[in-house]
């Protein structure tokens, strides 16, 4: 985990326990900084420290070394992942990049001096998404959709349910993994998954060619609910997530459960399908 790190960076991070540690973030002579148990912390040599002042300061040269090694050594081969603003590591880290975008027609070419990294660490929590299997499976398994702000573990709790699901139904599901996180965990024995292609493409390519009952997916954008909605017109049924706060906010109501977050991972309001609270 975190291997691609420059070697000042990643000592000061052994310091940490990997267990708690859920974000990086990696600014070019600004000082580091770390969410650690769901607070924002700094970080010095020899790991959290409470001032600015005692924090390393990463330099752009290890900015640019952390993404290059991050794509290992080949700035090629993840070109596609760079033109979305973001790099996989091995391990599922996504790494998000802020610098210079290169865009000819509306469309994003490359990314090239990157001066900022938010690397968000992937976590396994056997068990955090018994509450969701309980409240609203009880009747059979159905769509849902989690929502929240980012970072409140929302895939966590998909990566979890997926396993859950896949343990107790033997369902066949199929996991659309746009970014390569999702899969970074344990899924079970009767999941399949499509990494790095885009939502239209996973999901038509997927109910072709692997039959699921269940497609998971992760943070769902206005112009993916289309391909949701067929699938779920074909009677599979679909997990996933979104950016959102308010049941109100989602653009398309075609899911039959609606699961808000209250804080990082805990289950807040469920609705149904008609936006009425579900016990």
């Amino acid at each position: 985990m975190l291997e691609f790190l420059p070697p000042r960076l990643m000592d000061a991070v052994r310091h940490v326990n990997l267990n708690t540690l859920y974000e990086l973030r990696v600014r070019a002579e600004q000082p580091l900084r770390a969410n650690v148990g769901g607070m924002f912390v700094f970080l010095g040599k020899d790991g959290i420290v409470y001032s600015a002042s005692g924090a390393l300061f990463p330099t752009t040269e290890e900015v640019e070394e952390t993404l290059f090694s991050a794509s290992g050594y080949s700035v090629h081969a993840v070109e596609e992942q760079l033109r979305r603003g973001f790099v996989t590591g091995n391990h599922g880290e996504r790494i998000g990049i802020a610098g210079t975008f290169v865009c000819e027609k509306d469309s994003v070419l490359s990314v090239h001096s990157p001066t900022s990294l938010c690397i968000r660490i992937p976590h396994a929590i056997l068990g955090c998404a018994e509450e969701i299997f309980s409240r609203c499976f009880s009747g059979g398994i159905c769509s849902v959709l989690l929502m929240s702000p980012p970072g409140e573990g929302k895939t966590t709790l998909l990566r979890d349910l997926t396993r859950i699901v896949s343990e107790r139904t033997l369902k066949n599901i199929l996991v659309s993994d746009e970014r390569g996180e999702l899969s970074a965990g344990d899924l079970g024995a009767t999941a399949d998954v499509i990494r790095f292609a885009d939502k239209q493409t996973a999901f038509t390519a997927g109910i072709r060619a692997m039959r699921p009952e269940i497609i998971v997916t992760d943070e769902l954008l206005t112009e993916d609910y289309s391909a949701v909605k067929r699938a779920i017109e074909s009677g599979i049924s679909v997990f996933a997530s979104a950016h959102l706060t308010a049941y109100e906010n989602v653009p398309q109501k075609i899911f039959s459960k609606y699961i808000l977050l209250d804080g990082l991972g805990k289950i807040g309001k469920i609705f149904g399908e008609e936006g009425a609270l579900v016990d």
